[in-house]
């Protein structure tokens, strides 16, 4: 069950009246958050920092982990693909049925395969009982395609977007957005996955058999009713709705078993809010060879990499290197065994890492530019706020221009109790870091995202182009947090 909060009575009325100045047209510099009297209880115990969350139950590695199947082009002219959204029963517990949304499928979706340069028509068609979208997150794309609140798709209906990819190699991947609904219905399994290849990817010599040797792996934890179902109204939480149950892939107490070889993990953090900080539990490094948007220009040697809701990262475990004669698991920072590995006798292929991967930089004029966006973020459970003002489908928050490269600064407003981290997500652009608190990204955050972590009290400054014209969203993408309005729009013209 998620974390639960407690308020008196007292701090409930404050939060109430904070939350309504919040609203008001007063300038950033009036307006001061960090008076919120908060019953002495919730300061000391309960505000959702997520620092310290209800521990993930151990995979018991009784299940060899699923790998979405790859989605076959439709036989129709161009390149045409149909995604259904849909619900229907999958047994996630032996012999029992549960109630799950998925993509073509009872849960969760298929892998997208895309290449750089061609032009995609895909067909999505809502097969629910309820309004959805299909947003393409990290695919530079038109507004219109992006799939944000504004494209609903009512039940029984279909649309199709066309687009030309034209992004670097990558792993994105899409989930719906509809005002309201974003949060329940990926909890309930809509999510899938789309890879992009390039020339240059397919020159890397990387491990790139997939499901061989390159796994993709969606965390999501859930927590079920003593029914076994996903509950989500009961589960729900106003700060991030946390689980005590691992799904990978939509496998429960799942492994994987590989070769004497390099594998390539594709990490998607799926959940509604909690983090995850992955590591090997020998402690043994690996390197991480990409972003959420694409391939670092040279592999960073790690021993553990965290990522919030919506990230990814590409990471590259050397299994021929390791001692297996142990247990060996990818564990959480609690040491929450996340999933065990089963080291088969095979050598497996041959595959490289190399050296020089890409071509990312920050030029000078970039690193020159000024600032002109602020973003602030603010807030807990249903009092969040972007710039003290919660989303309005009709309000424009932010204009900039197509093609033009502008610098905006976000920065993560503590209250009194220190406030939490926000991960903090822009529809249609993948965007560059330039600093964080003044000071260089870390070497394995020095290429192309679209979701980044940003800590109280931290102010990062990021270079952002987008390449399509529309009206954009950009939010903290703990779900819940998302839907309780913190959220704006930036329209590009």
């Amino acid at each position: 069950m998620g974390i639960k909060i407690k308020i008196s009575a007292l701090a409930i009325s404050i939060l109430v009246i904070s939350g309504c100045s919040n609203t008001n047209s007063q300038p950033d510099e009036e307006m001061d958050h960090s008076t919120m009297d908060m019953d002495d209880d919730m300061k000391e115990n309960e505000h959702m920092s997520h620092d310290e969350v209800v521990s993930l139950n151990d995979s018991t590695g009784e299940n060899e982990l699923k790998i979405p199947s790859m989605l076959k082009p439709d036989n129709e002219e161009g390149v045409v693909y149909t995604v259904r959204a849909q619900e229907g029963k999958t047994e996630i517990f032996d012999g029992i049925e549960t109630t799950t949304y998925g993509y073509n499928g009872t849960f969760l979706g298929p892998m997208l395969r895309l290449e750089k340069g061609e032009t995609v028509k895909i067909r999505t068609i809502n097969d629910l009982q309820e309004d959805t979208t299909f947003h393409w997150h990290g695919l530079e794309v038109s507004g219109e395609e992006d799939g944000g609140p504004h494209s609903v798709i009512k039940p029984g209906e279909e649309n199709i977007i066309e687009f030309k990819v034209a992004q670097e190699a990558s792993t994105l991947w899409f989930h719906p957005h509809p005002v309201g609904k974003t949060a329940e219905q990926v909890y309930n399994g809509l999510a899938g996955l789309i890879y992009i290849e390039d020339e240059n990817s397919k020159s890397l010599g990387l491990p790139g058999d997939y499901g061989k040797n390159d796994f993709p792996l969606i965390f999501q934890d859930k927590t079920f009713d003593d029914k076994k179902q996903m509950n989500y109204s009961a589960a729900m939480n106003e700060d991030g709705t946390i689980g005590d149950t691992l799904l990978i892939n939509g496998t429960l107490n799942s492994k994987l078993t590989v070769n004497k070889e390099k594998v390539r993990l594709r990490l998607l953090n799926g959940s509604n809010a909690r983090n995850f900080t992955f590591k090997l539990n020998t402690g043994d490094s690996f390197v991480q060879i990409a972003t959420d948007g694409g391939f670092l220009n040279e592999p960073v040697t790690l021993k553990e990499v965290t990522l919030t809701p919506s990230e990814r990262a590409e990471i590259v475990v050397d299994f021929s290197q390791l001692n297996t004669a142990n247990d060996l698991a990818l564990v959480n920072e609690d040491g929450s065994v996340l999933l065990p590995f089963e080291v088969s006798d095979q050598s497996g292929m041959n595959s490289s890492i190399p050296t020089e991967m890409n071509n990312f930089s920050l030029t000078e004029e970039e690193m020159n530019l000024p600032v002109t966006k602020k973003v602030e973020l603010f807030g807990m459970m249903d009092q969040v706020t972007i710039n003290g003002m919660k989303f309005d489908p009709n309000r424009i928050d932010f204009t900039q221009e197509q093609g033009v490269t502008e610098v905006w600064e976000i920065y993560n407003k503590p209250d009194e109790m220190g406030g939490m981290n926000h991960p903090f997500h822009i529809h249609g652009t993948q965007f560059k870091i330039l600093s964080r608190d003044g000071k260089e990204p870390a070497e394995n955050e020095r290429g192309w995202k679209d979701s980044i972590s940003i800590k109280p009290d931290e102010t990062v400054k990021i270079a952002v182009q987008f390449k399509h014209k529309g009206v954009y969203m950009f939010h903290c993408h703990i779900l819940e947090h998302e839907e309780n309005g913190m959220m704006g729009q930036v329209k590009v013209e």
